[in-house]
């Protein structure tokens, strides 16, 4: 999937690329309209409590083994990992305090607590505060409550640093230190309850893929695509979570282009989507050319297609995450590209991990020493680009098991046969 702020038009729900295919000729349906979609079969099962309490055990576990007091959280994936609570971030500050021992704390305004309290799925303390005090005297009290006033407090990587600096204030006699360790130990690996709401979310973006793909016709923008792409997936029962288009160069340039893009017979297509369910999330790219492909374009799919499989080949089980990427640029290499990241060829990471967020650690990127395990996931998209001509990425996603990996989507067959 793209970064946070992707060059390119798309909507706000914008997304990832790749896959290709020969279309039939286009539909005549507009842009936006669904036709018959509806939700798929089954349901999506939400964390249970039960979950979350485990997230919380298996932390204090790996916190005692480095001699942490406490954690601190504030919104983001990772409080809605280990406490359930959907909010967001503002400049009033509502904040987690999961302690090694005693009641997780939660600290909010007083006027939202109510609203707060609609999704937290442990028990825990809920203090407030008032517009004329202070929330982060309030965390400072709560942890010496916990008996962290002098101990080492963790912080989760996303916090803002106006917190971490009231904390420090108001408590001199604390060591603050990093809660990555901590935090990853517990996201990276996905139970099966979570693979199972990944799964659903990645069905979910193909079905809408089979949908909107052969309505793709000469004489659309990007945005006429991803409002299809979009819509179909709300039908189908997910939330939409970013909808990239790439048309012709533009889809050179892995996170699009200013230029005006317009789909021409004959150009590349390529689409990366991803949406969520219960917020996890899927990311799927597909690059396909309207009309029929060049040579070129069908050879340079084709190798996209099997750096796809030497980078599944190579995740196994114990494997450092960067021998994946290094494998691809190996194949890449010997085909011509590159060396390493240069271009044409595959100017950024082979995969990232997914779950709650669409970027998660670790990456299967060149040095990554963290050796795959049971429950990880990440996509897998070595896309090829060729600046001033076009570029291919495919992504599909897979979770790492004892046995290896598996897909959460099955690559593409063919350019000819990309849904």
């Amino acid at each position: 999937m793209p970064s946070p702020d992707p060059i390119g038009r798309r909507t706000l729900l914008g997304g990832a690329l790749a896959a290709g295919a020969l279309l039939a000729a286009p539909s005549r349906a507009q842009p936006g309209a669904v036709g018959t979609s509806s939700a798929l079969p089954g349901r999506a099962v939400p964390i249970a409590p039960a979950e979350h309490e485990r997230r919380i055990e298996q932390l204090r576990r790996l916190m005692r083994a480095r001699g942490i007091a406490a954690l601190l959280v504030e919104p983001g994936a990772s409080l809605v990992y280990f406490t359930g609570i959907q909010w967001h971030r503002s400049e009033r500050t509502t904040a987690a305090l999961i302690p090694l021992n005693g009641a997780i704390t939660i600290v909010t305004p007083f006027f939202e607590a109510p609203s707060v309290k609609q999704t937290l799925a442990i028990p825990a303390d809920i203090r407030t505060w008032n517009e004329d005090e202070d929330p982060l005297a309030l965390i400072g009290a709560a942890l010496r409550d916990r008996g962290a006033a002098t101990g080492t407090i963790a912080i989760e990587e996303t916090l803002r640093y106006f917190i971490v600096d009231g904390v420090k204030t108001a408590l001199p006699n604390a060591t603050i230190v990093s809660g990555a360790g901590v935090v990853r130990g517990c996201r990276m690996h996905k139970s099966a309850a979570e693979i199972a709401l990944m799964q659903r979310a990645t069905d979910i973006t193909i079905a809408a893929y089979r949908q909107t793909i052969p309505r793709v016709r000469p004489g659309m923008a990007p945005d006429d695509v991803s409002k299809m792409m979009d819509a179909t997936t709300v039908a189908l029962g997910g939330t939409p979570e970013f909808s990239l288009v790439l048309m012709g160069e533009a889809a050179a340039y892995p996170h699009g282009s200013r230029n005006r893009q317009v789909a021409r017979e004959g150009e590349i297509v390529l689409m990366d989507c991803g949406c969520t369910v219960e917020g996890y999330q899927s990311d799927v790219s597909r690059t396909f050319v309207l009309g029929r492909p060049s040579d070129r374009q069908r050879q340079v799919w084709d190798q996209v297609h099997r750096g796809q499989q030497v980078a599944f080949a190579a995740a196994q089980v114990g494997a450092e995450a960067g021998s994946v990427d290094d494998a691809v640029r190996r194949y890449y290499q010997g085909l011509g590209y590159g060396p390493g990241y240069a271009l044409p060829g595959l100017s950024h990471r082979t995969g990232h991990g997914i779950g709650l967020d669409g970027h998660e650690p670790v990456n299967l990127v060149h040095g990554e020493a963290t050796r795959l395990a049971p429950g990880m996931c990440f996509s897998d998209e070595p896309g090829l680009y060729i600046p001033g001509a076009f570029g291919v990425r495919l992504e599909d996603c897979f979770h790492m098991t004892e046995a290896g990996p598996r897909w959460f989507s099955e690559p593409p067959e063919s350019l000819d046969r990309v849904v």
